[in-house]
């Protein structure tokens, strides 16, 4: 299984305060931001160096910079745009697609109802964004769709998973790394993860 917990004190601290129902909508985006800015960093822990020099006010440094390696960041829609401007922050440069979904009501199945991407889709690496990983199937069909479009290689973000979601995710896309703030206990028979932190599209727009 390729998951990664990222259990940094930073991630597990302001995680609590995502959770607790008296965090407001204000406190809860920047949050959001914050540790998906904090996440990213371990996300992109393998990106590839390469030797370069510079000219310090002392001398020349030999030095590292990123190997020329195109990322590109996919929030589901809609609660997925909150933990965006968080990797950007990290990777300014990275392309921003965008992929909305909903479930079919007779067969339950994840529908694309919108997707735009970058259009060098073929020569990127993707992060796939979305706080809550629950029954998986958004994030799978989002993974299929990349991957279909020949993505170089795809990666799934989340703040808080269910070990349904987990497993799912694996299986049907054995090739997707996870990465996750925390693993919760379950989904409930509604499919919300138990604890988890209630509807994230809701408490980061303040609806309903």
């Amino acid at each position: 299984m390729k998951v990664h917990v990222l259990n940094h004190p930073l991630i597990q601290h302001k995680l609590t305060y995502i959770r607790d129902i008296n965090t407001g909508n204000k406190d809860f985006r920047e949050l959001v931001d914050e540790v998906a800015t904090l996440m990213a960093y371990e996300v992109t822990r393998d990106l590839p160096l390469k030797d370069h020099e510079v000219q310090t006010p002392v001398s020349m440094a030999k030095t590292k910079v990123i190997a020329g390696k195109k990322l590109g960041v996919v929030p589901i829609l809609r609660a997925g745009i909150g933990m965006v401007d968080g990797i950007l922050k990290l990777v300014p440069h990275a392309r921003v697609g965008h992929i909305g979904l909903y479930r079919d009501p007779e067969t339950l199945q994840p529908v694309t109802y919108y997707s735009k991407f970058p259009s060098d889709i073929t020569e990127r690496d993707f992060i796939i964004v979305d706080p809550m990983l629950a029954t998986g199937g958004s994030a799978i069909a989002a993974i299929k769709e990349l991957l279909k479009l020949q993505a170089k290689s795809v990666k799934l973000m989340c703040l808080i998973a269910a070990p349904e979601g987990i497993k799912a995710v694996n299986e049907a896309c054995p090739e997707a790394e996870i990465y996750v703030a925390c693993v919760d206990e379950m989904l409930n028979d509604h499919g919300y993860i138990v604890p988890g932190l209630g509807d994230a599209g809701d408490r980061l727009f303040g609806t309903k």
